[in-house]
């Protein structure tokens, strides 16, 4: 009879097993189903570990002194959508480094034939072919910063207190206080009858000059910000020994190539959550591993932003509950149970996910922004 009992003991805690087993299946396939449709959104981002240097470069244009010998280069730029599209024409990279006062930045453009028109401070450079920076010292996406320059060295260099999508603007006015900025030509530019290397871009970045608020915010070992590289390359053709634009059949420019370091997903440079990771560190070169800080439930926090994005452009309004948006309440993330709310007005909404194990609870609002609650909003 003892045994019996030990035998139905045991298949009932089977039982018990394979029925939290097919729960779990089943929470996780119904989770992922959610992001159906918005995967190129949801790639894990590029990462660099920038090294302090006490010898900073002497920004003349020329990357192959030997300062920058002792930067390790970014993987090659890609489409801004994704690897699933074609890869470049023409190969692009960049490295960096940083002493007290700034963030160095090198960057290798391979081109055929270097071309520009433009010569006036804060023109439309993306109008030539150009060299993009974005960059988020805060890791929040709001404030950020935008940096481009042509094989002139012409800069157009602008403030966004949040992306366009959410409404803001561009603050065009604004500069980067005390950039230096060149570039080298490797071959001639605007000369149509002759091949080109390429041309090289140098750039000192003020940190003081990208503090948000009254202090100065200088990086330390392991400080985190968000940046991405982008590159604009326009098909052209050769007339009367210049180089024009291509147009289409209805005389509107064809569209430009956007190449960049960490893909995008979407042909939008403004969507500073898929920027790449900068880590700052004073460790010796290469010995520094980097270590992905990207929470699992942000994830969750962006798919709601996304889907809402989606929702208000069907309805003029926020959807009012996560049933609606094909999401869950309740979410397995690694192998943790996490739960998530959705409070929402017909303009605005606040999505909030807590880690029933740690209590935290992060959230984000119909603008991106992104924060965190370090106990339950309801204790």
């Amino acid at each position: 009879m003892a045994n019996n009992s030990w035998i139905m003991v045991h298949r009932y805690f089977r039982l018990i097993v394979v029925l939290v087993f097919i729960a779990f299946v089943s929470i996780t396939a119904k989770a992922q189903s959610a992001f159906k449709g918005l995967e190129p959104l949801f790639t894990t981002p590029q990462n660099y570990v920038v090294y302090h240097t006490d010898h900073p470069p002497v920004i003349d244009g020329n990357i192959d002194k030997p300062v920058w010998q002792q930067a390790a280069w970014s993987n090659e730029f890609v489409d801004i959508e994704g690897t699933s599209k074609p890869k470049p024409s023409f190969p692009t990279k960049v490295k960096m480094l940083w002493d007290d006062s700034c963030l160095y930045i090198a960057a290798q453009i391979i081109d055929p034939h270097v071309w520009a028109t433009l010569k006036r401070h804060d023109a439309t450079i993306f109008h030539d072919n150009d060299f993009e920076l974005f960059v988020d010292p805060n890791n929040t996406g709001q404030p950020y910063f935008e940096v481009e320059v042509n094989p002139f060295n012409t800069i157009f260099d602008l403030l966004l207190c949040k992306p366009y999508r959410d409404g803001g603007r561009a603050i065009v006015n604004w500069d980067v206080e005390s950039l230096r900025s060149a570039v080298k030509i490797q071959g001639t530019i605007n000369n149509a009858a002759d091949q080109d290397q390429g041309w090289t871009v140098e750039m000192a970045i003020p940190f003081k000059s990208i503090s948000v608020g009254n202090a100065n915010q200088f990086p330390h070992e392991g400080t985190l910000w968000r940046i991405n590289f982008s590159r604009v390359e326009w098909d052209t053709k050769v007339v009367n020994g210049s180089y024009v634009k291509l147009k289409d059949s209805t005389g509107r420019y064809l569209p430009e190539h956007n190449w960049v370091w960490s893909p995008q997903g979407v042909i939008n440079m403004h969507y500073p959550e898929r920027w790449g990771y900068l880590q700052f560190s004073r460790q010796p070169v290469n010995s520094v591993t980097f270590n992905l800080p990207y929470a699992d439930q942000k994830q969750y926090l962006w798919l709601i932003y996304y889907r809402q994005m989606q929702w208000f452009r069907q309805h003029n309004s926020y959807a009012a509950s996560l049933h609606d948006l094909g999401i869950d309440e309740s979410v397995s993330i690694n192998k943790k149970l996490n739960t998530l709310k959705l409070e929402t007005t017909t303009h605005q909404f606040m999505a909030l996910i807590t880690d029933t194990d740690s209590k935290a609870t992060y959230t984000i609002n119909q603008e991106g922004l992104t924060g965190i609650i370090t106990s339950h909003p309801d204790e």
